[in-house]
């Protein structure tokens, strides 16, 4: 079929594209193995968003994780309702009195929609769950502080094959979002700063 050919050049064409990707300092981006059996093609990025400043050694502390999955099944799938699907998780410390707001779970799934109607992203069959966690430590780790966390896992169709790389930019959107990154303006640069 002439349009499933097209389609995959298009999908190849997202891969070279974000492999190039460029992000903001506080945003470490890079390739990791795909799952190979949900569909014929597949490539999967990870994020770790760093809150920029480092805490007393080397390593700086992590404020979010996430995973992004594009799959492409030229044969098309019914679950998905295309031949695509991009599949992503997202984790990010919250303050702990956002933790009790009954309205968190609902802010944070708007955020998904936000996030890809804020780079004209077209998707249908949206599907995905919001969960809070709350860790209390006990014994000889009682010093450390109550955490909590809250984790977004969605997936929906892109419905336009020829703009794919649309949905990886709404999805580092939805990153910044939910890590609490300030907003910058478009062709100005992020610095990291320091405690």
């Amino acid at each position: 079929m002439p349009g499933t050919s097209q389609n995959t050049l298009l999908f190849e064409k997202f891969c070279e594209l974000a492999r190039e990707l460029k992000t903001r300092s506080e945003i470490s981006f890079e390739e990791v193995p795909a799952p190979q059996r949900l569909a014929p093609h597949a490539v999967a990025f990870s994020v770790d968003v760093s809150a920029g400043f480092s805490s007393g050694d080397s390593q700086e502390d992590d404020v979010a994780t996430g995973r992004f999955v594009m799959l492409h099944d030229p044969a098309g799938q019914g679950a998905w309702e295309g031949e695509f699907r991009a599949v992503t998780f997202v984790r990010s410390a919250i303050e702990d009195d956002l933790q009790s707001d009954p309205l968190l779970t609902d802010v944070a799934w708007s955020w998904v929609s936000e996030s890809l109607d804020s780079v004209d992203a077209t998707f249908s069959s949206t599907s995905g769950t919001v969960t809070r966690v709350t860790s209390a430590s006990y014994g000889q780790l009682s010093e450390k502080d109550q955490s909590s966390e809250i984790e977004i896992r969605a997936s929906w169709t892109p419905t336009r094959a020829d703009s794919l790389i649309d949905h990886l930019y709404g999805w580092i959107k939805l990153i910044e979002t939910v890590s609490g990154l300030t907003p910058i303006a478009e062709g100005v640069s992020s610095l990291k700063s320091r405690r």
